[in-house]
């Protein structure tokens, strides 16, 4: 059994290393927040996460299967006409989102 000395030190080193990893993030984004390329990335995001979610959903879509591009291009028109009435990221997508896994799952079952 290792003696005390040599468990304290391992547990103040792991301590002072679990402290560091979890301040580290709050020490880096302070300079951040007045940086105009944060700016940029808060206002493009959303962008950004509308065309990889449209991207992941349609990387299998096949026009000449309809039994499958139906609930697809119903799910997209919804996302895209909710986005464009309501200019509402979380609306357009989470509405879309589930458009699509419900018609889907209406298709497959």
């Amino acid at each position: 059994m290792p003696d005390t000395g040599y468990l304290i030190a391992a547990v103040a080193t792991a301590v002072a290393v679990t402290w560091a990893l979890r301040a580290l993030p709050f020490a880096a984004l302070a300079p951040l927040r007045s940086s105009p390329l944060i700016a940029f990335l808060n206002a493009a995001m959303p962008v950004g996460v509308m065309v990889i979610l449209t991207a992941y959903t349609l990387r299998g879509f096949d026009p000449h299967l309809p039994r499958q591009a139906w609930p697809t291009g119903l799910a997209l028109a919804l996302t895209v006409a909710l986005h464009l009435w309501r200019r509402n990221v979380l609306l357009s997508i989470t509405a879309g989102t589930t458009a699509h896994v419900v018609l889907a799952g209406a298709v497959f079952t």
